[in-house]
């Protein structure tokens, strides 16, 4: 049987977040109607995919488009980020957009926030 510890950490929920700007549009709307269905069969869920980003503080620029993705592990995320089937949508965006992208873990590290697994 597995710990408490070990199971909370293989369910815990993350979230890619990509900041984009397209460049080319070529690549823009094979990817949106391939990649929302490689997401969703992988356990992926889109939480947001837009250009309304409002700035609260900070040096940064905003980000002219900004996707949030919550998938239900950190392996689901990486299998999905490194899968075959995902590969060639990659390139074409890494080629037609300048991209930032992390992997953030559903967790708050001083356990004193509810956050749901």
């Amino acid at each position: 049987m597995r710990s408490p510890q070990l199971h909370y950490a293989v369910c815990m929920k993350h979230y890619h977040i990509v900041e984009l700007e397209i460049t080319d549009q070529s690549w823009v709307a094979a990817y949106v109607q391939n990649v929302t269905k490689l997401i969703e069969q992988r356990g992926g869920r889109y939480l947001a995919r837009t250009s309304n980003v409002q700035k609260l503080e900070g040096e940064r620029q905003v980000p002219k488009l900004m996707v949030i993705v919550e998938w239900p592990s950190k392996e689901a995320a990486e299998a999905f980020y490194a899968s075959e089937e995902y590969c060639s949508y990659l390139r074409n965006r890494l080629k037609g957009a300048r991209n930032e992208a992390i992997l953030v873990a559903g967790e708050d590290i001083t356990k004193t926030a509810h956050i749901p697994a």
